[in-house]
């Protein structure tokens, strides 16, 4: 896509740039001075939420949650997406490698009427609130997959490998978002350095504060169900070998019985008696009685 001009008042001016090629990163780099390198980190797709300030650039390198994750969930970059924030005098430009959904949003905010005077370092700070909000509406997401999930074992009494392969997913998710709010916290803290009001650098602050606290509840809630489902799977296991234990205990004896008598010996002297057969399977069915009382007083 090519370089696109977004905004463009008295104040300001808004460059943006999604999936840049290396043409565009050499134009950046000519035509506003920003350092190559830092030019080259907004298309690695794997690095880290960072801040630096070179020069007369100041440089944000955020990662907004997306949806399009992959299925391993192993890293950072299977759950969020790069967006870059370069900021001069009167110039603001972002970089991003695919469709981000905070440039989207707020390409639709920027026309309202009380955006009319906005400055690039309140743009900054609106894409920022809505990285952050990326968030916020995932740790939603997963809280409600949680509880859906929590109502199927308690609720409806399922014992599904499919929950537990659910509950491991959403403990990922938790804990790689949980990680990359944890470490965005260093350019959250740069934006002090901008001419903005401390009442909305507090806001952010706070957003980003509200959103850690909501996915390490999360992590702590699906780790408890984790355990609680592997403890209710084994209690059931438990329940199906007291079953068949009791049950053995009601066939051992006569088994022992029967044994006995299936013996090939000449001389047993109840083969000759005319109620010998009678007399054994009273003989067991008494046994299974007596094991019956037995179990039903003890309350096995």
């Amino acid at each position: 896509m090519p370089i696109e001009i977004i905004y463009r008042n008295d104040h300001c001016e808004w460059i943006d740039v999604e999936s840049p090629t290396e043409d565009d990163l050499n134009f950046l780099h000519q035509r506003y001075e920003i350092n190559m390198l830092l030019l080259e980190d907004t298309i690695d797709p794997n690095h880290l939420p960072k801040f630096e300030n070179d020069h007369m650039v100041k440089f944000f390198l955020m990662r907004e949650n997306t949806e399009l994750e992959r299925a391993n969930l192993n890293t950072i970059s299977d759950i969020s997406t790069k967006l870059g924030i370069f900021l001069m005098d009167k110039v603001i430009i972002t970089v991003h490698r695919m469709k981000n959904r905070s440039i989207y949003e707020f390409k639709k905010d920027i026309l309202l009427p009380e955006n009319a005077e906005i400055t690039a370092e309140t743009i900054a700070l609106q894409l920022a609130l809505k990285v952050m909000k990326s968030f916020d509406d995932e740790s939603q997401s997963l809280l409600q997959t949680m509880d859906n999930i929590e109502n199927e074992i308690f609720l409806k009494n399922t014992n599904s490998s499919n929950q537990i392969r659910r509950l491991y997913q959403l403990k990922r998710k938790s804990g790689l978002n949980a990680r990359i709010l944890s470490i965005s916290s260093d350019w959250i803290e740069k934006f002090k350095l901008l001419k903005l009001e401390d009442a909305a650098i507090t806001d952010l602050k706070d957003k980003h504060k509200d959103v850690i606290t909501d996915f390490e509840h999360l992590n702590a809630q699906v780790t408890n169900l984790i355990s609680m489902f592997l403890a209710m799977s084994d209690q059931k296991s438990n329940q199906v070998m007291k079953v068949l234990a009791i049950y053995s205990m009601y066939f051992f004896p006569i088994t022992f019985i029967a044994g006995i008598y299936g013996m090939n010996f000449d001389i047993m002297p109840e083969l000759h008696e005319p109620s010998g057969y009678f007399f054994t399977l009273g003989l067991m069915g008494f046994i299974a009685l007596l094991t019956f009382l037995f179990v039903r007083r003890k309350r096995w």
